[in-house]
This record gives C-alpha cells, structure tokens and sequence, in this order.
C-alpha cells in the first residue's frame, strides 16, 4: 500500500450502463459468494478420509481446521493491493481461478503437506473474495446495498452447506474423496464466466487524494475498531461454534447423527433470517436493536448448551443460527458506514483482515479451554461473553456515522 495508505477503486462513472448489466452482476456477485466457503465446507465430511489416505496425524489435521481463519486474515489484508492494480472484477475472477486451482490440485496429491499447501491456494482466493463483496456491492448497487449483501450472505451460507450434505454422497459417486473434492471446481469455473464478460468494464481506477484513506488515520477511528471487534466476535463464535458444538453435544449424550444434524439447522436456519435483513434494517433503521437481538439470541443459545444440552438441543441451535445473522448484518454495515468505494474496500480490509486476525483464537481457545479444565463450562461462558461483545460493539456501528468522517475527526463522537 502506498504511503502507508488503504485503498480501493473508486467506481467508474456508469460501471455497469443497463438494466440486463445490472442482473449479471448481480447474478455473478452470488455466484462468486456461493464459492467463498466450498472449500472450507467439502474437507470436513470427508477429512477421516483424508488422513487415511495421506496418513495425516491428528496435528497436521488441526493445523487444516485453522486455515481457513488464518488465510481469510493474512491474504484479506493484501487485497487492497491487488484491487488497486487490477480491478474489482478482474480480482473476482482471481478468486475464482484460485478457487478452482486449489480445489483440483489438492484432490490429486499424495502429500500431506503439500495437501496443506493447495488449501492454502484455495483459501487465498477465499480471503480475496471475502473482502471485495462489499466494495462490489457498493460499486454496483448503491441504492440495494442491504438487499445484495443479505443475498450474497445467504448465499456464503449455502455454499457452504451444500457443500457440507452432498460431498459425501458425491465422493460414492464419483468414486472417493478426490473426486468429491475435486466436483467443486465445476462451481467455480461456472462463476467464472459472468466475470469474464465483465472484463471490460471493470472497477480499477485508484481513488482521487481526497478520497485516500491513510492506515495511520484508520486506526484512530473508534468506528473501525467497533467493526473489526464486532467482526471478530461474531466468527470467533461462528468458527467455535463450527468446530466444536457437535462434540459438545456429544459429550452430553447426544447421538453423531442427532449432533450433525443440528449443526446444520443452525446454518439452515441462518438463511432465511439473512434474507430478512433488508426488511427488519428498514424497520429498525440506524438503532442497535438488531445487534442486540443477535447477542441476546446468541448469548440464550449457549446458555442452553451450557445448562442443558441433550434436553432440547434443537432449540439452542436455532437460537445460536438466528444469532449468527451477526454476520451479514455487520457485512452490511461495512458498505453501510461508507460513502464512497474507496472508503468501502478500505473498511473491509481493515475490518475482516484484523476481524479473522483475532477470531483464530476462537475455535482454539474453546480447546485449549477444554483440556485444560476437563469441562465445558469455561468455554461457554467465554462464548456467551462474545454475545456482550457483539451488543457493545454493534451499538456503535449501529450509529450513523460515516467512516469518511471519522478519520482523522475523532474528537466528533
């Protein structure tokens, strides 16, 4: 970044000129977001396989269940870089060949690190994408920023839930964990095509001076911490919640079966509460009783696990996946709290790079938590103690106020 400054394209005058433009964005948008977490939600159902296959210790497994939050940090944060240089559509389309790349090739290796490497590939291309959804938003739909992004949210929850149900039965179909693995590449060259025909008219041009957004000045803004801390709280509880809830359960008394089960009610429910997000924002408007809600559900979701957890499970997962509507709530927001593209981006890379950053210690210290006191109890207390987060934090994102206005202008809250 130059000059110690995060930057974005500003968009171009009339990106996207037409009506029937405008749908293939849109369209190509949700494709592009149905892709982010294939990879993420294929490896799990199959990974027994896996380290059969390439004799994968227990170690080497648990460094795979963490990629995906350290990649989504470490690559989310150079992607302003390549924004800058090769436009927003031209960087969807490295989303999705990276995606793609690194879905086939770890399907066809026989080692284990270099396994770990193709997912890293694979990943790389997710963390890009993650973070230019809603600089993309912003370009294209400025006036349907919260219906696009509720639509892309839903559609990150999807992908990663059909990936989730049909890899197995794809790899008996197809013949093992490879080509299971491997059919997801399909998904990715057929997002693929929508942005190649928008090659031409992409979002690149680097912002004016007035519309730079220096690191230094960022960093200042009690806006961006409130987004990269409300950020890290909500997946911190997500990626615990993914790696963890099952076992919890199981612990209880709870059948596997019975446990995946509900682990897929709470992304089955978080699809439809997504979907109502433009509704329920434009009835709340700028107060903070939506991240409220989602702490409070949040917050009662553990609680249950907490104080009983094979007695109605199902209640405490779709109280725990209606409180995850945190999470596109607060991608909503990004775009929400800017005025311009540049300001956008900007957000983003600050707000999921250090967001992802932090939420690592998440799924690793409900473990580590876990070994070291024998019980659950301290980890969900920690979990629900995110929910507080969540209600503070949101409360002031909540707020009216714009990014532009906070840099450097601090003493105005």
């Amino acid at each position: 970044m130059d000059d110690g400054a995060v930057t974005s394209p500003a968009p171009s005058p009339t990106p996207v000129p037409t009506s029937g433009g405008r749908w293939l964005v849109g369209v190509a948008i949700i494709l592009l977001a149905v892709n982010l977490r294939v990879a993420v939600g294929s490896i799990g159902v199959v990974l027994g396989s896996v380290r059969d296959d390439l004799s994968m210790s227990a170690t080497v497994a648990g460094v795979l269940t963490t990629l995906p939050v350290v990649c989504f940090a470490v690559f989310g944060v150079g992607t302003a870089g390549l924004v800058r240089r090769a436009g927003l559509h031209r960087a969807a389309a490295t989303v999705l060949v990276l995606a793609a790349t690194g879905i086939v090739t770890r399907s066809l290796v026989d080692d284990r690190i270099v396994f770990l490497l193709c997912s890293v590939v694979a990943l790389a291309g997710a963390a890009v994408g993650n973070v230019i959804l809603p600089p993309l938003v912003k370009a294209h739909f400025p006036d349907r920023i919260a219906l696009v992004s509720s639509l892309y949210g839903a559609a990150l929850m999807a992908g990663a839930a059909t990936a989730s149900v049909t890899t197995v039965p794809l790899s008996d179909a197809l013949g093992g964990w490879r080509e299971g693995l491997a059919a997801w590449a399909v998904l990715a060259c057929v997002a693929l095509v929508p942005w190649v025909l928008m090659l031409r008219r992409d979002v690149h041009h680097s912002p004016v001076a007035t519309e730079r957004l220096p690191l230094r000045a960022l960093v200042r803004s009690r806006l961006v911490w409130a987004m990269v801390l409300l950020f890290a709280a909500q997946s911190a509880g997500a990626y615990a919640q993914f790696g963890w809830f099952a076992e919890i359960l199981t612990d209880a008394g709870v059948s596997d079966g019975s446990a995946g089960a509900l682990l897929a009610v709470i992304s089955a429910v978080g699809i439809p509460l997504t979907l109502s997000l433009p509704s329920l924002m434009r009835l709340t408007g700028d107060t903070p009783y939506l991240p409220w809600a989602f702490a409070v559900l949040t917050v009662a979701g553990w609680l249950g696990v907490l104080i009983a957890p094979a007695t109605t499970p199902w209640v405490w997962a779709v109280l725990l996946g209606l409180g995850g509507g945190a999470f596109t709530w607060t991608l909503t927001m990004i775009a929400r709290r800017t005025r311009t593209t540049a300001g956008t981006g900007a957000l983003s890379v600050v707000t999921q790079g250090a967001g992802y950053l932090i939420a690592g210690a998440g799924p690793f210290g409900v473990g580590a938590l876990h070994d070291l006191t024998g019980s659950w109890t301290a980890p969900l207390i920690c979990l629900m103690a995110l929910g507080g987060v969540i209600a503070v934090c949101g409360t002031i994102v909540a707020r009216p106020v714009m990014l532009e206005d906070t840099v450097g202008l601090d003493h105005r809250y």
